[in-house]
């Protein structure tokens, strides 16, 4: 496997997600971090984006989950991001760290969240 990332680090958004009925009704700011493998020799050599995955694409795809459908876990979700960005990119695996950046309950942190690693169930058409 390869081992070149792409790296989206700290996008933030608002959402609906969480067991609590309040982070139910008043929602919280996420943050997710995610890190996807595919080969980019192709694109390092072209200087073309064309060869790699578009880092605005894969933002959009990320808040558009993240806007979506409320579930009650940070895992859900980060399992619900994993596969959209692996259905819709070459990539061979992904990454991705969802945090709660104010969770509601007592203790001074920065979050609390999930990691979670996901391969493509197929070869990546990138690699070569």
């Amino acid at each position: 496997m390869d081992t070149d990332r792409v790296l989206i680090e700290g996008l933030t958004f608002f959402g609906y997600h969480g067991v609590r009925p309040e982070e139910q009704r008043l929602g919280q700011k996420f943050r997710v971090d995610v890190e996807l493998t595919l080969d980019l020799a192709r694109a390092a050599a072209s200087d073309r984006v064309a060869e790699t995955v578009n880092y605005e694409e894969i933002c959009r795809e990320v808040l558009d989950v993240g806007k979506g459908p409320r579930c009650n876990l940070v895992e859900t979700l980060a399992e619900r991001i994993a596969a959209a960005l692996l259905k819709r990119f070459p990539v061979q695996e992904v990454l991705v760290r969802v945090r709660k950046t104010s969770p509601p309950f007592d203790g001074t942190l920065t979050a609390v969240g999930v990691e979670i690693r996901r391969r493509a169930p197929w070869p990546s058409p990138t690699s070569g």
